[in-house]
């Protein structure tokens, strides 16, 4: 259906447009103006060009807290979207079971992420947290640690929270590929001669491969998004060995108050998230053209050259 004027349906969508220039378009660029400032956030402003982002070259602890996101990020790829396709995996084996364990796992997600950081602060405490605790009662006080003071544990204990955390959230994601798999596809394997083990890593997971490679993006674009969870438990330490670039922002803005350089570090943090973006739908458009594209389309021109070479030879 056509409408009568073609401007009819802009009409419809100017308040939604009007709203995200509001909410996204305007903070971006007032976000950019600030960055090419020096500012205290009530002061005068003072324009100095691109000498913030060229302080923000040489700056080595925003280089390490980049360092240190990039390891939360692999290690929750692990933790939370290899652990969540294996959850779904365990609890799609038998149908009508598992639901109490499938409301078990999911629940720490719908609890506020500062609540969590609180309930592990507790766990990790070195004197009277679980996991000492448990530690001294098997014996084995020397495995003991200041989990969260410690600069070679701290960031991986950070890592097992968002693990238990989000792996439900990403099981349930699964879940819900999984159960659109054909079963005549799964009883065509089982005929053949397949495990269960064998089925869900070379029959199952095939087919859901768009599912798994979403997980992954919002894995990663959600890493770098990481804050609340760093500043509660750690604030960036101890020694910075749990700095990541949103907490340095925050403390560069509003403990130091260097508004301009913390709004370069926003437009720097935006750019590696875009592109890591990018990067991902390029590479994942040229793995589905790579998918679908004929086995013997580069083959066929060889083949059909072939009887030609060999006529004129003779």
């Amino acid at each position: 259906m056509t409408p009568a004027r073609r401007w009819i349906p802009y009409v419809f969508l100017l308040p939604a447009l009007l709203v995200f220039a509001f909410a996204v378009l305007l903070p971006v660029g007032m976000t950019a103006g600030y960055s090419l400032t020096e500012w205290n956030g009530y002061g005068e402003q003072l324009f100095v060009g691109i000498a913030n982002y060229v302080e923000l070259l040489g700056d080595q602890l925003f280089a390490r807290s980049f360092l240190h996101i990039t390891l939360y990020i692999l290690a929750t790829l692990v933790l939370e979207v290899l652990v969540g396709l294996m959850l779904a995996g365990l609890v799609t084996s038998r149908r009508g079971r598992g639901v109490w364990f499938r409301t078990a796992v999911f629940t720490p997600v719908l609890l506020p992420m500062v609540v969590v950081a609180v309930l592990w602060s507790f766990i990790y405490n070195p004197d009277f947290g679980l996991i000492n605790a448990t530690l001294r009662a098997l014996g084995l006080d020397e495995f003991t640690r200041l989990w969260l003071g410690d600069t070679s544990t701290a960031l991986l204990a950070i890592c097992v929270v968002s693990g238990w955390v989000f792996a439900g959230f990403y099981m349930t994601i699964f879940v819900a590929a999984l159960t659109q798999v054909p079963q005549e596809v799964v009883e065509a394997a089982r005929l053949d001669g397949a495990n269960e083990w064998h089925i869900f890593w070379r029959v199952k997971v095939p087919m859901i491969r768009g599912s798994i490679e979403v997980a992954v993006l919002l894995c990663v674009t959600g890493g770098f998004q990481g804050f609340d969870l760093f500043y509660v438990l750690t604030n960036g330490g101890p020694y910075y060995s749990t700095e990541i670039p949103t907490t340095y922002l925050v403390r560069t803005v509003f403990h130091n108050g260097d508004v301009g350089y913390g709004s370069a570090m926003a437009v720097a943090l935006t750019a590696v998230v875009v592109v890591c973006g990018v990067v991902f739908m390029r590479l994942r458009r040229a793995a589905t053209e790579r998918a679908q594209r004929p086995r013997g389309e580069t083959a066929e021109p060889a083949a059909a050259a072939m009887p030609e070479s060999t006529a004129v030879a003779s």
